[in-house]
């Protein structure tokens, strides 16, 4: 009888969404000795980048990749260091500019008097480009104003602690999941191990989000989103409950997502 009552008690607090044991998911794994990783099929520089805990515009300055960012099967990416120039899995493609012949430069004297010469109008014109001013104070820090809509209307019941490297917010199959704010999809998949289904928002050099576990996934890579637009349905792929597992990374670092979003 008392193995019973045990057993009851733990699965009257195993019903409740706030004690729910949920295993931690969301870790970085170490970069590999070597300091190198070897692309797979359809990977992208931000997958890779959000598997090690990276920044990926630092990513790509270590391994001379331009935007949009290209990797391809086979590639080998630095993690740390830098790759050489002459790295045979990426061709460094230069370009020569173009030689024009030569040419007689006109004789101002052969211009009719008439007409000012355009060359002396550059020579002795003042060109006054006023410069676009940007106030920064007026361009909002999340970290600092919690502006940033929800990820979806349930609980939390996993914070940012430990292991966990984003929040895990209750629901049931078929909730909806919203973009946390403005972006584009850098990355839609289950090539990260633990995520399911999962969406990537890029939303500006600096910020990233993460949607895991998604039952139905409602946006295409390179798709730009606006803020609050839905994105996805909670599902429990990749878990072992229906949850959806959010994260926002600041220059590739997991920030706690609490701290961006707005207040409900």
């Amino acid at each position: 009888m008392q193995v019973i009552l045990i057993s009851a008690a733990l699965f009257a607090c195993a019903s409740d969404d706030t004690f729910a044991p949920v295993a931690d998911i969301a870790t970085i794994q170490p970069i590999p000795a070597s300091g190198k990783y070897a692309v797979s099929t359809r990977e992208s520089l931000y997958e890779i980048a959000w598997r090690y805990g990276l920044d990926y515009n630092e990513l790509a300055l270590r391994n001379h990749i331009s935007p949009p960012y290209r990797v391809y099967a086979g590639e080998t990416v630095y993690l740390r260091g830098y790759a050489p120039v002459s790295e045979p899995s990426r061709v460094v493609v230069t370009f020569q500019p173009e030689v024009k012949p030569y040419r007689k430069p006109i004789i101002i004297s052969t211009i009719k008097p008439a007409l000012k010469p355009a060359v002396k109008l550059v020579a002795h014109s003042k060109v006054v480009v006023k410069p676009k001013l940007v106030v920064l104070k007026n361009i909002p820090d999340p970290i600092l104003s919690k502006t940033w809509a929800w990820p979806a209307h349930g609980k939390v019941i996993t914070k940012f602690a430990g292991l966990n490297k984003g929040i895990n917010i209750a629901g049931r199959i078929g909730d909806s999941v919203y973009a946390v704010n403005a972006g584009r999809v850098v990355y839609n998949g289950t090539g990260l191990r633990g995520y399911g289904n999962l969406i990537i928002i890029k939303h500006n050099s600096e910020f990233m989000s993460a949607y895991a576990h998604n039952s139905l996934v409602l946006v295409e890579e390179g798709e730009v989103v606006k803020r609050g637009q839905k994105i996805a349905e909670i599902g429990n792929s990749g878990s072992d409950r229906v949850m959806l597992h959010f994260e926002i990374r600041r220059y590739g670092k997991p920030v706690n997502p609490i701290n961006t979003l707005k207040s409900r």
